[in-house]
């Protein structure tokens, strides 16, 4: 083979399912000229053949964090300096793990990427996880400890203080994202969280722009929107609350007016969909065709809120991959997150499409 040849092979062995354009681009030849070169590397048996695979129908990819989340309960006022009684709760969480799980408890094909210790805190997530996510493609990192938030609170419910190890998360490298570029290339959604940096939530934006996939972002605190990308071109939704919102766009939601400002701002950087929730005040989202308010669902009775944010997400991204006209994509994300809050767990057992299309019904 000659160079060109060699560099051809090099390209396809680490990417199969480029396009000759990108391959043509990639070495500074013309897709012609690659078109011959690839002609004659197949007559020589060089290339077998070309394989053609098909999208998974409604395969979703999540891609970020998958965390052990600890509670501390007090049993009495926190005592600076000393032992504090105290009996401890352990679930699974992180944003993406929460929301691939949702999206699977609903009916969807759903593959996590992710990095995490092989540790016994994986293991637990692993456990609880693996009946409804496919974990084959996570990264397990033996120098590294798996994800993990800790969360002290006093006889009342309030946080006294929480500690969050999420260094693993720095291993979410564009790198690890380019192994598994097959699997987004072929999944009809991509949802990606802010535990993931700021170069990778660009790469994967840039992969499935270029793939002409479509992508959604959520975050996972206003600190981390930092690692948003700089313009929202080609994401399909962006769905953030009221904080992250003010922190991305610089504006102050301090009323519906500027709640709705907020919204299409982030329309014109170029989000095809965006909503910015407010918790009991519902939610601003809108598209091309316009913005407007929902109201939270009503005479919630609420047991934990956490989960309750990625239960709208989950609820939102299962009317989308459904079909749903704008406005059920929308209840669809109250009715679960309404629901999650009822329920004390973070994603909800009983959850399935059938209770959930229940469940809209019976609030309407």
């Amino acid at each position: 083979m000659n160079e060109k040849e060699a560099a051809i092979v090099e390209l396809i062995r680490r990417n199969p399912y480029l396009s000759q354009q990108e391959m043509a681009e990639s070495l500074g030849i013309s897709r012609p000229a690659l078109a011959n070169l690839i002609s004659g590397l197949m007559r020589r048996g060089v290339i077998r053949g070309r394989a053609y695979i098909l999208a998974e129908e409604n395969r979703v990819v999540a891609i970020g964090g998958a965390n052990l989340d600890r509670k501390f309960h007090l049993k009495a006022r926190a005592q600076a300096g000393t032992s504090n009684p105290a009996s401890v709760t352990a679930s699974v969480g992180g944003v993406a793990r929460n929301v691939a799980e949702n999206i699977g408890r609903m009916g969807h094909p759903v593959s996590l990427l992710t990095v995490a210790g092989n540790d016994s805190d994986w293991f637990q997530i692993e456990q609880e996880t693996a009946g409804h996510v496919d974990l084959s493609h996570a990264a397990l990192l033996p120098e590294k400890t798996t994800g993990s938030y800790s969360a002290v609170l006093d006889p009342d419910g309030e946080m006294v203080v929480a500690m969050a190890d999420m260094d693993v998360y720095e291993d979410l490298t564009p790198q690890y994202i380019d192994t598994h570029a097959p699997l987004l290339i072929n999944a009809a959604l991509a949802v990606v969280d802010l535990n993931c940096p700021k170069e990778t939530v660009a790469h994967i934006k840039e992969l499935t722009r270029r793939s002409g996939k479509e992508l959604a972002i959520v975050p996972v605190s206003s600190p981390k929107m930092d690692r948003m990308p700089d313009d929202l071109e080609g994401v399909t939704w962006l769905i953030c609350n009221r904080d992250e919102a003010e922190a991305y766009t610089g504006i102050q939601v301090e009323d519906e007016s500027s709640w709705k400002k907020a919204v299409r701002l982030l329309l014109e950087k170029g989000a095809e969909n965006a909503v910015v929730t407010a918790g009991a005040k519902g939610v601003m989202a809108g598209n091309a065709d316009g913005i407007r308010h929902y109201p939270a669902i009503s005479g919630v009775r609420v047991e934990d809120v956490t989960g309750a944010g990625d239960a709208f997400v989950s609820g939102v991204l299962h009317g989308h991959l459904s079909g749903f006209g704008f406005d059920d994509k929308i209840r669809c994300g109250l009715v679960n997150a309404a629901k999650t809050l009822a329920s004390g767990a973070t994603v909800r057992t009983e959850l399935s499409e059938e209770q959930l299309k229940t469940e809209m019904e019976e609030l309407q």
